[in-house]
Order: C-alpha cells, then sequence, then structure tokens
C-alpha cells in the first residue's frame, strides 16, 4: 500500500461506480481473485478518456476484459480497442464478456505473447494502456513507443510496486528482484526519454502517465 489506506477508502467512499454489468464483472473478478484495476485506477482512466477521445485504444493485458469494458464503456462511442492477452484461460472468459456486452464489433482480442504481437501491429494509437505482467514493460516499450501517436498517451499501471520500488535491492524478496530491477529500468526510461512527457502518480498501486510529444524540444543554453 503506497498511499494511506483511510484515505483511499474515503476518496473510493465518494465514487459513484460504473455500470450494472461492469459492477458485476468487478464483484466477480474481485471473488475469483483475478487482478483487476484498482477503484482509483478506474476513476482516473474514465477522466483521462473524456480528456483524450481517443480513437484507437491499444491495451497490453486483457485478463477478464474489465479494463477494456471500462473503455469500451467510457470512451468515445465510435473508438476502437485492441487487447492482447496471453494467459489461455482467461481469454475466453475475456470473450464471452464482450459477447455480453455486446462489444465485440468494437473490442478485438489478440491471443498471444504480447512482444511478438506488438511486433505484427501498426499505429498510430492515441491511447495504450499497459497493464500485464509488470516484469515485461521494459521490453514491450519499443513497439510501444513505436506504435504510439505523437501527442497520444500511455498510461503505465502498477508500476510502484506496492512500494517495493523505493526499496533497497538487498530488501525486496529474492523472488521479486528482477521484476524490481526491469520496473526502476522501465521508470528510468520513461522519465529520461526525450519524445516523452512523464508523471509518475502514487495511485492505486502506482501510475504512470506518459505523453508523446509533438516535437522534440531542442537543448537551450541560459
Amino acid at each position: 500500500m503506497i498511499v494511506d489506506q483511510r484515505l483511499v477508502t474515503y476518496i473510493n467512499s465518494l465514487d459513484k461506480g460504473n455500470t450494472p454489468f461492469l459492477n458485476e464483472l468487478e464483484m466477480k473478478a474481485l471473488r475469483d481473485y483475478v487482478p483487476i484495476i484498482r477503484r482509483e485506477t478506474q476513476s482516473l482512466l474514465k477522466m483521462l478518456l473524456q480528456l483524450k477521445r481517443p480513437s484507437r485504444i491499444l491495451e497490453v493485458g486483457t485478463a477478464v476484459g474489465f479494463s477494456a469494458l471500462l473503455m469500451y464503456t467510457y470512451g468515445p462511442e465510435d473508438c476502437q480497442i485492441t487487447t492482447i492477452e496471453n494467459y489461455e484461460k482467461r481469454i475466453p472468459i475475456a470473450r464471452e464478456n464482450f459477447r455480453k456486452a455486446g462489444a465485440e464489433k468494437r473490442i478485438t482480442l489478440l491471443e498471444g505473447d504480447a512482444q511478438e504481437v506488438l511486433k505484427t501491429l501498426e499505429g498510430p494509437y492515441d491511447f495504450i494502456f499497459m497493464d500485464a505482467a509488470k516484469g515485461q514493460y521494459i521490453h514491450f516499450f519499443p513497439e510501444i513507443l513505436r506504435l504510439l501517436d505523437k501527442g497520444g498517451l500511455l498510461v503505465s499501471d502498477n508500476v510502484l510496486q506496492g512500494g517495493d520500488i523505493i526499496e533497497s535491492h538487498f530488501a525486496v524478496e529474492r523472488r521479486n528482484r528482477t521484476i524490481y530491477k526491469r520496473m526502476r529500468e522501465y521508470l528510468s526510461v520513461l522519465k529520461n526519454s526525450e519524445e516523452l512527457e512523464t508523471a509518475i502518480l502514487p495511485l492505486g498501486d502506482g501510475v504512470a502517465l506518459s505523453v508523446k510529444k509533438e516535437q522534440q524540444e531542442e537543448n537551450h543554453e541560459g
């Protein structure tokens, strides 16, 4: 927990929730221990969709389709969503959820390893939501940057690892050290990229917001 739990509880108590279908899907996912985006991250995503009004959305990490359906529900009515999932057991569940929501014409689910699938896609996408295996973000990044449109928004979820990201390498559990190292590298790349402007928010389990610059800034002295 990177934010005081009482504060999170209060903020979420103000939330008016989603549609009945999404609320039911969220409850089922939580009962089944399926990781989905937290309520405060949902609020941020809905607000960003209203601000950006994207026409083409790319999601890396479908799970059971909750976040894709959130974007489908609260994004522009004509936006097209492409989402990638590699976990075979969840793919048919996501497809069924898309069918139940009547979203099949606007959501395309691609099966396979995102690192390979991303290479086959043609951009640009004006909104990309990264919510897959945290240790893979750094490997996905070159293709994500290629696919992101100028002025486009990249939203990377779960980037602070429950606060572990600020700990010493030796204070992190051995089984989490590879993810820790790769996520620190990913955040460094985001913040130092000349093509992006990035803000890292201590919200949910950490969200990085990156905008691809319309044009690269020239270095000026003085």
